[in-house]
Order: C-alpha cells, then structure tokens, then sequence
C-alpha cells in the first residue's frame, strides 16, 4: 500500500519511449546513456531529484572522530571523497600517504586522484560495482586496519555496516554530508515518463514528497541498489527495472536488458 493507503498497480505496460534518470545530466556526450537512448530510440530525461548538504566541520567535530586515527576509508561514491577530503582541509588534517581506499567501483577510484597519488597498492575496488565485491576486496586486505565509512547523515549502507560487524572490523561510520530533497515538482509532470530510475532510497522519499498522492498508473520503477529496491518496495510500489544483478552490474546495462527484451517480445 502506499501512503494515501491505494494499493500501486502498474496496470496496462506502455510502450517505453520516455524515461527519467533521476540524477545530473552526464556532462560527456560519449556517456552510455545517450548510446543507449539512441540505439533504442528513446527520449533519455535526467533531474536530480536530491541534493546534497555539506556538514560543516564544527558540526563533523561534535562526532569526536579522529580522522587520522584510521588507516582505510570505505568510499562509496564521489560525493563520498569530495566531502572526506573537504573536512580534512577544513580541519587541516594530513592524510596519510600510507591510507588505503577501498571503493565501491573502478569509476569512484579513479577519481581519488583528483585528490591523491594514486598507487594500486593503496587503493582497491569492487570489481563488479556491487558491496559483494566491495566485502571481498576489504576481506583479503582488513588485517590490522581501521576502518573510516563516510557517510551521509541520513543514508548509511546498513549491507556494508553489518559486514563490518560481522567481521569484526574496527570502525566508524561518520556523516559528512546529508542528502536532502530537490523541489521536482514544479519542473515535471511526473506522469509524463514511461520509466523512472532511481538511485538511492533519499530519491524514493524526494519522489513522495514531491508527489504525496503518486500513484504508478502505468509509470514502470526502477531501482540501483538493495536499499533503494526496498525503499520502493517499502512504499507499496511495483518494481520493474533492478540493477545490480548477475549480468547487469549498472543501470544502463538493466535498462538495455528490460528494453531489448520488450523489444523482442513484440
């Protein structure tokens, strides 16, 4: 059931020829999106529908962590790092040369270097993009170490926290950034897309509070990640598109799947 306590039903499939990313438009013409949106000719839409506040670093300090005390930092995406390192310059702290990174994906450790001297010793990913691969790549390197996830204030991966514990990692999980709805509303008649993707649970909630009444009629949902699966789920809506999964570690390639097979199915 949803919140207006109407059951969400999909009802008749439309044919999907407009989908919202519900994220920044990428800023490289060469992104798999557009390649996507023309092999299969539709319209491809992007709206952030959250955005992000910085914790300022008197408010970080009230948290007592010690950024130097912790020799790995669990990094999850690139919002992740640009506030980690905004608060060490903040609080001028020095990172150690000798830190390790432990990143969500290839994409998200590579931008470290924007910030650092990037050393594959020192900085490790998740081969596939999913926490899985995230907990293998920690667990072959945790010996010794002390852990440092950044998080948002409202939105910590509670898959990763609970891997920690059940392994018996040293760490902490400090917030550094909160995530906050974007007014969508006034820039789009929700109804007008056939799909709607979504990437984080704050997504899902932004969605309820632009749209209280939203009901999917038709309107096809799909999700990154377990949580933000379960945030729409949780909400008593319908879920068509998931990623990621065996075959389909991103949401373009989930979306190629679901779209290749609609096709065929004709």
């Amino acid at each position: 059931m949803t919140k207006n306590g109407k059951k969400s039903v999909v009802g008749d499939i439309k044919a999907v020829k407009k989908i919202l990313i519900t994220q920044p438009k990428p800023e490289s013409p060469k992104s798999p999106y557009f390649e996507l949106a023309s092999k299969y000719n539709v319209e491809m839409n992007f709206l952030p529908f959250i955005q992000l506040e910085a914790i300022p670093s008197k408010e970080f300090r009230k948290q007592k962590v010690e950024i130097s005390n912790y020799s790995a930092i669990i990094l999850t995406s690139k919002n992740a790092i640009d506030h980690f390192f905004r608060i060490c310059e903040e609080l001028k702290v020095t990172v150690s040369q000798d830190t390790k990174y432990f990143c969500i994906s290839e994409a998200v450790a590579l931008y470290l270097q924007k910030f650092i001297l990037y050393r594959k010793r020192k900085v490790f990913f998740s081969n596939d993009g999913t926490n899985k691969g995230l907990f293998d790549v920690i667990n072959k390197h945790k010996e010794n170490e002390k852990f440092m996830y950044p998080c948002s204030e409202n939105q910590q991966d509670n898959e990763i926290v609970n891997w920690l514990k059940s392994h018996n990692c040293e760490f902490v999980t400090p917030y550094m950034y909160r995530t906050v709805s974007s007014d969508v509303k006034s820039k789009i008649a929700v109804h007008d897309f056939d799909l709607i993707c979504f990437f984080t649970p704050s997504g899902v909630k932004s969605l309820l509070e632009n749209f209280p009444n939203f009901y999917q009629n038709g309107t096809l949902l799909g999700a990154f990640g377990t949580n933000t699966s379960k945030a729409i789920e949780e909400a008593g809506l319908q879920l068509q598109v998931k990623a990621p999964e065996p075959q389909v570690p991103s949401m373009v390639s989930a979306l190629e799947k679901y779209l290749k097979e609609k096709k065929s199915s004709k």
